[in-house]
């Protein structure tokens, strides 16, 4: 997928003209690229659409207009968008209850390192999840309630993709747990492979 370029954001007075309708047309995409995997774990396909209505929203809720500030959000961003032969995602933990978001968090540490989460494709392939650093610190116990992971597929994969059905892995002692994707969400995952 192209990646995002400085001329692809709208200034935010342009942007507040479009952003109704985007955001419904983004609300639904998501949907259909969300994946509940637990009552604390979710996690959200992104592709070009979602990074980019991401960026205008920061732009938007920060009011940045300058330039050389937008790039800075496009580099930021720029990475969740998947290359080719991959489906990048934002693993969030979610915690309803205020009072337990450090309990919660703390349970998870370490999700975002070693082999913890995958995803299985009939019984043959088995893609691991690989985490974009920073976003722990476990020699101080910190966790992030959000974290970016890319799965990456060779040709032969893909094709076990699209032909068998595949499930999400996640192997933590916070979290066992096995769910296979729906159909809506391996659609538009597949979509993803598409040139």
């Amino acid at each position: 997928m192209k990646k995002i370029e400085l001329s692809d954001v709208k200034n935010i007075y342009d942007y507040e003209t479009v952003r109704p309708a985007l955001r419904q047309r983004i609300i639904a995409l998501k949907r259909r690229r969300r994946l509940r995997v637990s009552p604390h774990l979710s996690l959200l396909f992104e592709n070009r659409e979602t990074v980019l209505f991401q960026i205008q929203e920061m732009c938007r809720a920060e009011r940045i207009v300058e330039e050389a500030r937008i790039q800075e959000e496009i580099d930021a961003y720029n990475d969740l968008i998947p290359g080719e032969g991959e489906l990048s995602a934002t693993l969030f933990i979610e915690v309803e209850d205020s009072s337990r978001i450090k309990e919660v968090l703390d349970r998870y540490l370490g999700i975002d390192v070693g082999e913890h989460l995958w995803i299985q494709i009939g019984k043959e392939h088995a893609i691991l999840g690989q985490f974009q650093a920073g976003h722990s610190d476990q020699a101080r116990g910190k966790i992030s309630a959000v974290h970016f992971v890319t799965f990456s597929f060779t040709p032969e994969r893909i094709r076990a993709f699209r032909n068998a059905d595949a499930y999400l892995l996640v192997d933590h002692p916070a979290e066992r747990t096995r769910v296979r994707l729906p159909d809506e969400v391996k659609a538009a995952l597949l979509e993803d492979f598409t040139p």
